[in-house]
């Protein structure tokens, strides 16, 4: 009699959930520029917040104030002069050099202007020289005893207007600031014309759009990013204004003060006065100022219909 032995069914083997390859490997990529950023960016701007929070007294050394150092900030008539004075800084010299930059980049672009190469690098060559170097150029230039401007006195024997009176002496920076700039915003607005379909040109020309009509309707709309980029940049700039009125000081000390711009003011305060509390609180206040003024610009450019 044979026994047929059974055999009992096993169990199919437990599957363990796979861990998820790769899951910190974003993080893992993302770690160096996040430490770095934490450390220049996030890290001075949180010391500077703590800086602005404390005042260095005589008796007591360095106290907690709170936003005693803001209270003082915002009827500081200095701190407002130099404010005022980048804010109409930037309301004229700002649209006549992206204007003129616009210009050229749209010659340039045109096709019709010999020597193109030339004179884009020719343009965009100042934007090569340093800004300490260019100040000093333009400053001995603008003497009237010593540069261009008395050289002309005295050939002419007439008397101009003294460029770097206190009545000038912004329009002389503004005029340096675009000399050097006006190639740089030339050269992103360039940029952005040279990706617009070619499509478009051959478009408007079976409808017999002329020249003023291209730029108007094809250029400009499709350069809008760039325009608003060049903008923001430019926004900053003017309130981050400090190497020129600074090297150009020693040439005008009677019409640029310690407190021409907020960031003059701001170097001023921390170096010379030893007030580096308060300089931090001019430094938050103006980044928080131009971050603001920035972003308006920017969602208004960027808004569709605009």
């Amino acid at each position: 009699m044979t026994v047929m032995s059974q055999t009992t069914p096993t169990a199919p083997p437990r599957r363990v959930p796979a861990r998820p390859r790769g899951r910190w490997t974003g993080w893992a990529f993302l770690a160096p520029f996040a430490i770095v950023f934490a450390l220049v960016f996030i890290a001075p701007i949180l010391y500077a917040i703590w800086l602005s929070l404390f005042h260095d007294q005589l008796v007591g050394g360095n106290q907690f104030v709170g936003f005693d150092n803001y209270v003082a900030a915002f009827t500081d008539e200095k701190f407002w002069a130099g404010v005022i004075r980048v804010g109409l800084f930037l309301l004229i010299q700002v649209p006549i050099m992206l204007g003129l930059s616009l210009l050229v980049a749209l010659a340039l672009d045109s096709g019709r202007l010999y020597g193109r190469n030339f004179f884009r690098l020719s343009i965009f060559l100042p934007y090569a020289v340093p800004a300490v170097v260019a100040t000093f150029m333009w400053g001995f230039m603008y003497g009237d005893r010593f540069g261009l401007v008395g050289n002309i006195e005295d050939l002419l024997g007439i008397d101009l207007p003294n460029v770097l009176s206190p009545d000038f002496v912004l329009a002389a920076i503004g005029n340096v600031v675009t000399w050097e700039f006006l190639g740089y915003n030339m050269l992103i607005f360039y940029s952005a014309l040279r990706v617009i379909p070619s499509s478009l040109y051959e478009a408007a020309a079976i409808d017999g759009a002329g020249q003023f009509r291209v730029i108007g309707a094809i250029k400009l709309p499709a350069i809008r990013g760039a325009l608003v980029i060049a903008t923001i940049f430019s926004i900053i700039g003017s309130f981050q204004l400090f190497n020129e009125p600074s090297i150009m000081q020693s040439l005008a000390p009677n019409s640029i003060t310690t407190s021409f711009t907020p960031n003059l003011y701001a170097y001023s305060l921390a170096f010379s006065g030893q007030q580096l509390n308060y300089s931090a609180t001019v430094a938050i206040i103006m980044g928080v100022i131009t971050m603001i003024i920035a972003y308006v610009v920017q969602l208004r450019g960027m808004r569709k219909g605009a």
